[in-house]
């Protein structure tokens, strides 16, 4: 594969005052963004959000009734710690239902909040976390087990019987007061439920519409090496971020995003120069503003898809609030540093061809579970390891290499062509 240089075209430069920098949240595209006017009720929905100030104040009373439904479904979604890992959110997106796995995954997750308590103290709840997980594992294994798709039970049982052993070398580690031991020892722990977990996936969950039956298909889930040069950086010169594509949610923008990583030759990253809140790449040389099929020569798009939990498929070409879904909570969240999903234009949907973002940071106007990109664009996947060195990529940055380096037999559909 030839090296992609990462540049910014000078049409979507940036100079962000705090307002400015929620315009480009608000609507997020690959060629620039609305006006104030136009996305008014939105942003006066979110500083609602954040100030308390009433939404009506803000926009007159013109406004009133495009908005009054919004407010009360909108302020529902803070509730609760946001789950903010990417692994986890990976782990509670999978389409199972087994709650006896999930009663020992919940403490171990736990164990992410314990450590914040300062000094040996946090070792008392980290405690309390890993004796919650055992006692879920002894009294639910036959649940789990149960839960296993057969031609997976032998490696599940596996598993299940490392994690035994790894919560019982988790409690010596408290024992111990050996602080610094306890979070490598959860992830791993948390990577064995996660492998039982998968290994309760039995095949795809739902049929795809018709019309999208003969695009590119991700029926399951691929994880990415994306290896980058930095230029000018004294911290570090080469980087690869690590990223799993989660196709059980959405699997047309992971399977289009699988299938041209294989194709493209030239990846252009947008990243802020004032408020650094995402980074964008995808865009191919020349005066094209998306994928083009060199065989037809036309633009190669993909409908916007959303999968909110409690649903069984996804849903397309509409966000959530076209759908009046103002409670709804999508399965894939941009609530992690490094949530990956698809650019889009402004007013249509279903235009995302190429070009894919990541999310830097979380600021006071996109908090986690009340993020108003969730709905809007589609989550296709996060990554999971340096997922942090995101915030130094810059122009002139090269990705040397994407590499698939599991689950690539999970694609389907990889000749798609558009017809005429």
């Amino acid at each position: 594969m030839r090296s992609l240089n990462l540049c910014v075209p000078h049409k979507n430069r940036l100079r962000l005052s705090s307002w400015m920098m929620y315009r480009q949240v608000l609507h997020f595209n690959r060629n620039t963004f609305s006006s104030i006017k136009k996305c008014a009720i939105s942003i006066a929905l979110a500083v609602g959000l954040v100030t308390g100030t009433p939404a009506l104040e803000f926009l007159g009373q013109a406004n009133a009734s495009a908005i009054a439904p919004a407010l009360p479904d909108v302020s529902v979604l803070i509730s609760g710690p946001p789950i903010k890992d990417p692994g986890a959110l990976l782990r509670y997106a999978l389409p199972i239902d087994n709650k006896a796995i999930r009663e020992v995954q919940k403490p171990l997750e736990d164990i992410t909040e314990s450590l914040k308590i300062a000094g040996v103290k946090a070792l008392d709840s980290v405690e309390r976390n890993t004796r919650q997980a055992s006692r879920a594992l002894k009294q639910g294994r036959t649940l789990i087990v149960g839960g296993l798709t057969k031609s997976k039970v032998d490696d599940g049982i596996e598993l299940l019987n490392k994690l035994e052993a790894g919560l019982d070398e988790l409690q010596k580690i408290v024992e111990d007061k050996n602080r610094a031991a306890v979070a490598p020892k959860q992830k791993e722990l948390l990577n064995y439920v996660g492998g039982v977990e998968e290994d309760m996936v039995d095949g795809f969950p739902y049929e795809v519409p018709e019309e999208y039956k003969n695009m590119p298909l991700l029926k399951g889930r691929a994880t990415v090496d994306m290896k980058v040069k930095v230029k000018d950086n004294p911290n570090f010169d080469e980087c690869v971020f690590r990223i799993v594509l989660d196709g059980y949610n959405a699997p047309i923008q992971r399977g289009k995003h699988v299938f041209l990583m294989m194709l493209i030759d030239c990846i252009i990253v947008f990243f802020s120069p004032a408020d650094g809140f995402v980074v964008q790449t995808g865009d191919p040389e020349g005066p094209a503003e998306g994928f083009i099929d060199p065989s037809t020569e036309k633009t190669r798009t993909v409908p916007l898809e959303i999968m909110v939990i409690g649903e069984k498929a996804p849903f397309y070409g509409e966000t959530l609030e076209e759908l009046g879904l103002y409670k709804a909570q999508t399965r894939l969240p941009f609530n992690a540093f490094g949530t990956m999903a698809m650019a889009r234009e402004e007013f249509d949907n279903n235009s995302a061809s190429s070009q894919v973002f990541w999310l830097l940071k979380e600021s006071e106007l996109t908090p986690s579970n009340a993020n108003i990109l969730d709905g809007r664009y589609a989550v296709f996947g996060y990554v999971t390891e340096n997922e942090d060195l995101l915030a130094d990529l810059k122009v002139g940055d090269v990705i040397e290499s994407v590499q698939v380096v599991a689950g690539l037999d999970n694609l389907v559909n990889p000749s798609y062509k558009i017809a005429g």
